[in-house]
């Protein structure tokens, strides 16, 4: 039995169960397994909105197989809600909620937790903190948006987003947008295309944390209060049995995460999520050349929406959902690896059917032969760079163009607005990494660029992120970022930019000693007095992008 909320007779022993009386429990009571519910619901996210119902179901089942359920509530923000102000999103709001878990699980002595969560910072923040505080763990994911039809069509995020850029230029009217905007969102969930928040669903699954098929049900489906009561079981199974988060997450699974990622084409923030996930528990590589090495070796088997328009998450759900992708998957995997079900991977996914190769496709009959995702390397990202190689127009593999320089991602619109970037152009948008800006989104440029006839002929690199909907030739993740004087901060406007998908390059045609002489003049300082306390902290103690931006120990 896994226990650490029974102390022996003592002030504080004595001092908890008085107070734990007076909410009306029994001596009785007291003597099961704690268990936490730790739930990121809250009123003003949709992918979490519907996360209080879930944990009812969760408590159920705890308490039928013998323990004592507590609820407690973490942050639970909404990317696309909080766009206005990118910095605080995904990397900040990330570590918080690791934080967060580890202050209420600790300070508590729980037994165990299940971790209910959806969206893209918040389940990577989930299972950062249950690789750091290594008690029996289960993951519920909520599951994804469904989808509606307008006029006739299957919509979602990428129609609106791709449409902002039509609307500014006066080729898409404003009442038309509206509609599309009231349509595609259609309740709770996570946005339902491949994103971060479905990508890391699936990595949840992947790493063994949840229960089998929950990374691709519909957040509406009632089945899903059924996951959650069995995953309120198996967390006490669990307890019992004295099996910890870390049996679970271990090399071997992390290693099996990042195939998935790279066979789904899921999100480019998954190069810092898993890495972030493999360091809380204490696994250290250099998981970017991991990635490297696997997409090279691991074929594309889904292509879905933002990369593929023509198929959405419920298309994948419909084809046989994760399942019926790790069926397939399976001879690239490790399949000895355990899950919170007492099942291996293998024994979990051998019998899974595929209803549609269209798809989810076979390893003999891929899209394409080379995985999803893809880390580029060069003068101007010694340490590597990230693009969504699915995403990519084939007539971007090569390109070669001059730079233009952006600090501020709304001077970058503004210029894109003015007429002032051409095709051929290199855009770099720079100082956005986690200690120059906090790891912030180029997301809305992004989506304004691609509502234009610019976005097939130009090219992105930043050191800051990219949604999980990233396409196009929009390289991120650059390391080491120009706020440490990494080489992106030398580049010039006018500096000849080549990209290379096939030999996985990226350089600027500047010789190594004119680059020397430029970090001479290189001065750049995060103007910390212009941000709040918790983005200065932030900033401070933050690790590089390519050790997965988490706190520097």
């Amino acid at each position: 039995m896994f226990e650490r909320s029974k102390w022996d007779f003592g002030v504080a022993s004595v001092t908890r169960d008085g107070l734990l009386y007076g909410l009306g429990y029994t001596p009785d009571e007291l003597k099961k397994p704690y268990i936490a519910v730790v739930n990121s619901w809250n009123e003003y996210n949709p992918g979490h909105i519907h996360l209080k119902e879930l944990a009812e179901r969760v408590k159920q089942g705890i308490r039928e197989a013998g323990g004592l359920p507590f609820e407690v509530v973490t942050t639970g923000l909404c990317d696309g809600m909080v766009l206005k102000d990118p910095r605080y999103i995904e990397l900040p709001s990330r570590n918080l909620v690791a934080d967060e878990v580890e202050l209420n699980v600790e300070a508590n002595m729980f037994d165990g937790m299940v971790l209910l969560s959806t969206c893209d910072s918040i389940v990577p923040g989930h299972l950062m903190a249950a690789a750091r505080c290594d008690i029996p763990t289960v993951m519920v994911t909520g599951g994804y948006m469904p989808h509606c039809r307008f006029r006739g069509n299957l919509v979602g995020l990428s129609e609106v987003t791709l449409k902002v850029g039509k609307v500014l230029e006066g080729k898409y009217s404003m009442e038309d947008f509206t509609e599309l905007n009231q349509c595609a969102h259609a309740g709770q969930g996570a946005c339902g295309s491949m994103t971060t928040g479905n990508s890391m669903c699936c990595i949840a699954e992947a790493l063994g944390m949840t229960m089998p098929g929950n990374a691709t049900m519909d957040a509406t489906d009632k089945r899903l209060g059924g996951m959650a009561y069995e995953a309120g079981l198996q967390v006490m199974r669990l307890v019992r049995e004295g099996i910890t988060a870390r049996h679970f997450i271990t090399e071997k699974s992390i290693e099996n995460a990042i195939m998935v990622n790279i066979a789904c084409a899921g999100s480019t923030n998954l190069l810092l999520h898993i890495p972030a996930i493999a360091h809380e528990a204490g696994i250290d590589r250099d998981w970017w050349s991991y990635f490297d090495q696997a997409s090279h070796d691991i074929p594309l088997l889904v292509c879905i929406a933002p990369s593929d328009p023509r198929h959405y998450f419920v298309d994948f759900d419909a084809a046989g959902g994760f399942k019926a992708f790790m069926h397939n998957l399976m001879p690239k995997l490790h399949q000895d690896c355990p899950t919170i079900n007492g099942k291996t991977i293998y024994e979990n996914y051998k019998d899974a059917k595929v209803y549609n190769p269209e798809v989810i496709h076979s390893i003999d009959d891929p899209v394409i032969d080379d995985g999803g995702i893809a880390v580029l390397h060069g003068n101007i990202a010694p340490d590597g760079a990230i693009v969504k190689l699915a995403g990519v127009p084939t007539n971007l593999y090569h390109f070669e163009g001059k730079a233009i320089i952006f600090h501020e991602i709304d001077d970058a619109i503004a210029a894109l607005r003015a007429g002032e970037i051409k095709p051929g152009h290199a855009i770099i948008i720079r100082y956005l990494g986690p200690k120059g800006r906090f790891g912030t989104t180029a997301f809305t440029f992004q989506k304004e660029l691609a509502g234009t006839d610019l976005f097939d002929k130009v090219a992105i690199i930043t050191d800051g992120r990219f949604s999980g909907g990233s396409h196009g030739l929009s390289i991120g993740y650059v390391a080491p970022e120009a706020a440490i004087r990494g080489p992106l901060a030398v580049v010039k406007d006018g500096d000849t930019i080549v990209v290379d998908m096939h030999n996985r390059s990226i350089d600027m045609v500047v010789s190594d000693e004119e680059i020397q002489e430029r970090f001479k003049t290189v001065d750049w300082q995060l103007e910390a007095s212009k941000f709040k306390p918790f983005l200065r902290l932030f900033a401070k103690n933050v690790t590089s992008t390519a050790k997965g931006a988490t706190w520097d120990e």
